[in-house]
């Protein structure tokens, strides 16, 4: 096992709710299984460019729904919003790494979308709404991905999707057509994925996500 100090250092961002930050314990084991130092992100807003010059690399976590006024939309009704300063500063986040083109992220479900919005895409808010397979992506269901990125089973738990991924490239669908994975053809170590790797079995959707990330991170 490496020492910490040969670690790369990685951000983890975190959900803020009735006070309590929390994050669940697969996105820690899964970094430190890959190599990393997994650190925790407190969503404070103003704080971003200060974090960046301090780590190796950004994991933005799943988590609930983003408030869609942000981006020009009114939130669907049945959304469960995020806390208002955690969107702030993983938005934040997002427009001080425009200014840090070394810093791997890896964005997973919520962050997925987040990297999505922030570069001028589009979401769907509700698939139950619209999609008839929207039960495939909800409640740890497995189903298959492809894609110039990898495929196989993942796990998923989302009712929203990306419909336009904004700047970034879609490298990955699942049968229905629901976009999986996003990749920024500028900086290739810049990825958003929809399920969540550190709840997936299969090793290339899964573990394999964060070693690729993790090397990322190594070759700055």
């Amino acid at each position: 096992m490496p020492q910490d100090s040969t670690r790369p250092v990685i951000a983890i961002t975190t959900h803020l709710e009735d006070g309590r930050l929390s994050l669940r314990e697969t996105y820690v084991k899964s970094v430190l299984a890959a190599g990393g130092l997994p650190v925790l992100a407190a969503p404070v807003p103003g704080s971003a460019s200060t974090l960046l010059s301090r780590v190796d690399g950004v994991i933005l976590s799943g988590g609930d729904d983003p408030a869609m006024e942000a981006f020009g939309v009114p939130t669907h009704p049945a959304a469960k919003v995020i806390h208002p300063d955690r969107q702030a500063f993983e938005l934040e986040l997002l427009s001080c790494l425009e200014q840090r083109q070394e810093v791997p992220v890896l964005g997973i479900c919520l962050g997925m979308q987040l990297m999505g919005l922030h570069s001028g895409g589009a979401l769907d808010q509700h698939l139950p709404d619209t999609l008839p397979t929207a039960s495939d992506h909800w409640d740890g269901s497995s189903h298959r991905v492809e894609g110039p990125f990898g495929e196989g089973e993942v796990s998923s738990h989302h009712r929203q999707a990306l419909v336009d991924p904004g700047r970034f490239e879609v490298v990955a669908t699942a049968p229905d057509g629901v976009i999986e994975a996003i990749s920024d053809p500028n900086h290739p170590h810049r990825i958003g994925v929809q399920w969540h790797p550190e709840r997936t079995d299969e090793p290339a959707m899964g573990v394999l996500v964060f070693e690729r990330f993790l090397d990322a991170c190594r070759g700055r």
